[in-house]
């Protein structure tokens, strides 16, 4: 597949998007746009920079000359490689504060559009094929039942030592999708011609491989 092309992964919380979107994008050999980087990003400029996000103006003016691209997995901002100094839970918090701000994710959806015309990308999230790349050739409604969802995550938290009960864990995905569902700027739901995919009881490598399926035709 030599044309530009773009493949849009929404879904709600612990369907598993993210790493789907990395495995599917180096088999296909394309970049995985992660859209969470792109926000940790604002927020390491906004730091540098000095600039109050309660002050709107300041970052407007900010906003006007940033640049931001993802290549190969590495994160430009206004061309200088970015990657590691974002990857801290101060820019994690930071990223939380902008993501806040109605002028950041329009100035963010704006260059998320821009990659998706000049190369081919795969992005995951709540409303990439219902919002930021509504003309993508594919598009991939991810989910899985809010139970088995819950039981990635508990063994996730179980893993890292973390403890927390099953319950609760159930309670806060079932939390999450109400607000995502019920959110007012660009809910989650799934686009009228995506595929749905139901992870449930599949692996990683099963579910990559129907997504290779569907981008290959």
């Amino acid at each position: 597949m030599s044309e530009i092309y773009q493949v849009a992964i929404d879904g709600p919380s612990g369907a598993g998007k993210s790493t789907i979107a990395k495995a599917v994008a180096r088999e296909l050999g394309i970049d995985y746009i992660d859209t969470g980087a792109m926000y940790r990003a604002i927020g390491y400029k906004v730091k540098l920079q000095g600039v109050d996000p309660s002050d709107m103006a300041a970052v407007q003016d900010m906003l006007a000359d940033t640049q931001i691209d993802l290549r190969q997995g590495e994160v430009f901002l206004d061309g200088e490689n970015v990657s590691s100094q974002i990857r801290t839970p101060e820019m994690s918090m930071m990223a939380s504060v902008c993501s806040q701000i109605p002028a950041v994710r329009e100035k963010l959806v704006q260059l998320q559009r821009e990659m998706g015309t000049r190369k081919s990308v795969i992005m995951d999230g709540r409303d990439i094929g219902t919002n930021v790349l509504k003309d993508a050739i594919f598009k991939i409604y991810l989910t899985a039942s809010a139970e088995e969802r819950a039981r990635r995550r508990f063994l996730e938290l179980q893993e890292k030592g973390e403890d927390q009960s099953f319950e609760d864990v159930l309670a806060d995905i079932k939390q999450r999708d109400h607000n995502d569902m019920t959110r007012e700027l660009n809910p989650l739901r799934k686009a009228e011609d995506a595929i749905e995919l139901d992870s449930t009881g599949l692996d990683i490598d099963q579910v990559v491989q129907k997504v290779l399926e569907i981008v290959r035709g």
